[in-house]
């Protein structure tokens, strides 16, 4: 009998299969879409709102000698056509670190399924974390904003942004609105996918709440301190996936973190609770951009104060969890030493030729019988 070749079938044309294998390139045929759109004047129109930035205001500053115009931006509904563009962007990046960075990693260190699952994540969080917290850092050192922090209520509302950052917010929920469908193409499991949803979907809320409330100042100096502690998190999982030994940074992270929610809190009351509930702009005004009013300044100040009970909660069962099974490790190493030393103490008492209960063992009563 001949010797049968393996054969490795492609998966049917749109099946499941198909689509996960391949959806960066199917993803990165819709991208060519819209920028194919923009050489031609039918669709380039079209292609603008996907691609660029939209509502640009231009105001003249006499700050210098000469009469300079800057622009800034506004939010409106054409931004959710620019924030499913850079959706699309992020699955294709997405696809390109796990393919060319983390996948090869993975082979070379051979982790569990669960190790698997858990640096792939680390390593795609890790790089958007470093990416934002750098891109962030750089707007408010340019705006002055952590120089003077009464700049983030100072002048409510907010509702004209530099370029920077609007399409900061723009790729943001980009980025949190691409995790949705990769929860599909990353294969993610069952019992996984709620607590994936829930803190994706905090994510969305937070940031779109910043950026349509126009209290965008105060979002991004939230979203950039959040950003550093998670940063630190992840790069410490990784480095504690390459070296079990190496824990050090879970307690960096554990201090950073409870620190990181307590600022959190007294910004947001800072801002929302005292610098907006005494600003001369009072009053809801939706065309004006205007939601300073007590109902609003009560719901923003329950939300973020919701979120870091939530994250605190999630954090004492984490270090629970983590003390406890530290604990039944020192006491199966506590276990296994005795036993081990008991063991050992037999062998040798078999060699000398006595037995546990002190008699002499069978061969040497066989050489004094002889």
């Amino acid at each position: 009998m001949g010797i049968k070749k393996k054969t490795t079938k492609n998966p049917p044309v749109l099946s499941h299969e198909f689509v996960i294998q391949n959806h960066a390139d199917i993803v990165s045929c819709f991208a060519m879409v819209f920028l194919l759109g923009l050489m031609f004047e039918v669709t380039s129109k079209a292609a603008v709102l996907f691609i660029t930035v939209q509502y640009n205001v231009t105001i003249s500053s006499n700050e210098g000698p000469e009469e300079t115009a800057v622009n800034h931006f506004h939010h409106g509904i054409k931004d959710l056509a620019t924030v499913f563009f850079y959706m699309l962007v992020a699955i294709i990046l997405h696809a390109i670190i796990q393919e060319y960075v983390l996948d090869k990693i993975n082979r070379k260190m051979h982790f569990s399924k669960t190790k698997h699952s858990k640096f792939n994540e680390s390593g795609q969080l890790g790089v958007f974390y470093l990416f934002s917290f750098g891109w962030g850092t750089s707007i408010l050192l340019n705006e002055h904003f952590l120089s003077n922090p009464v700049n983030l209520w100072e002048g409510y509302p907010h509702l004209l942004m530099p370029f920077q950052m609007k399409f900061f917010y723009i790729c943001q929920l980009g980025y949190w609105l691409h995790a949705l469908p990769e929860l599909y193409f990353q294969k993610t499991k069952k019992e996984d996918i709620p607590r994936q949803l829930v803190y994706i979907s905090l994510y969305l809320v937070h940031i779109a709440g910043a950026y349509v409330l126009n209290m965008n100042r105060l979002g991004l100096v939230l979203l950039v301190l959040h950003y550093s502690v998670e940063l630190v998190f992840h790069i410490s999982r990784l480095v504690y996936f390459s070296n079990e030994s190496r824990q050090t940074g879970f307690t960096v992270w554990a201090v950073l973190f409870v620190l990181g929610r307590l600022l959190t809190l007294s910004l947001s009351v800072l801002t929302v609770g005292f610098g907006l509930a005494t600003s001369e702009q009072q009053g809801f005004d939706m065309a004006a951009g205007n939601f300073n009013v007590l109902l609003v300044r009560i719901t923003v100040l329950a939300a973020i104060c919701l979120t870091q009970a939530f994250m605190m909660w999630k954090f004492i069962n984490f270090q629970l969890r983590r003390w406890r099974e530290l604990g039944q490790a020192q006491t199966l190493k506590k276990k296994q030493a005795p036993a081990k030393s008991k063991a050992k103490k037999e062998k040798t008492n078999g060699v000398n030729g006595v037995t546990s209960n002190g008699a002499d063992s069978p061969r040497v009563k066989k050489e004094k019988s002889s």
